[in-house]
């Protein structure tokens, strides 16, 4: 009985130690960071035309969840373009990609061999494809590609799971914005009529001031 009873605080002790150790337990419990090609990182060796890594048989190995991150490891010799369309992936451009399936997160740049460290976020469960385009493709044609699923894990962590902002509203006119009615200021009518009218009144005002005087 004493036996069993040991057995059991062995069994709960090691069991956590099994957890932590254990990948597939771990990815259960929390969120994976995910280095692509491992320790070979994402390059491509222009005198061999060659990949620095089998990057389908390195995907074929992991397990992908929603929350989870890939960490490409590179220089600006070669681009990160994640897409969600098949056939863009299969043509290693994304120059006739949709915008709204397609991401590119590095490219253009002027500095050659520059180290640089790229993570993408998996928010969205489902196939999905990463390539290289550098030098016209060529480099996504000889083995910088791969594709992956992205199971629901244990879902999207709240700071990747918010709402999308509200849209954006025209704010209304402040009282000196908002325009004034034009004002009309009238010296005279058209024909002359206010400054007539003024003279005539003089006139008579002299004449009566004459006729009091005479009287």
């Amino acid at each position: 009985m004493a036996m069993a009873v040991v057995d059991s605080m062995v069994f709960l002790f090691l069991l956590p130690v099994a957890l932590f150790f254990n990948p597939a337990a771990s990815q259960s419990t929390g969120y994976t960071n995910h280095t692509v090609g491992g320790s070979a990182g994402w390059f491509f060796n222009i005198k061999t035309q060659k990949a620095s890594a089998d990057y389908s048989a390195w995907a074929a190995k992991q397990t992908f969840n929603l929350g989870d991150t890939l960490v490409f490891n590179t220089n600006t010799n070669q681009t990160v373009i994640q897409t969600y369309n098949a056939t863009t992936y299969k043509n290693c451009t994304a120059d006739y990609a949709s915008d709204d399936d397609t991401f590119q997160y590095q490219g253009g740049s002027n500095e050659f061999g520059k180290a640089m460290t790229i993570t993408v976020s998996l928010t969205l469960e489902g196939q999905q494809y990463y390539f290289s385009d550098a030098d016209d493709g060529s480099q996504c044609l000889n083995g910088m590609a791969f594709g992956i699923k992205v199971g629901h894990g244990i879902g999207l962590p709240p700071s990747l799971n918010q709402p999308p902002p509200p849209p954006y509203v025209e704010p209304p006119s402040t009282v000196e914005d908002a325009e004034s009615p034009p004002i009309t200021v009238v010296t005279s009518s058209p024909n002359g009529c206010v400054r007539s009218s003024a003279g005539l009144f003089f006139a008579v005002s002299v004449l009566v001031m004459l006729a009091l005087h005479l009287v």
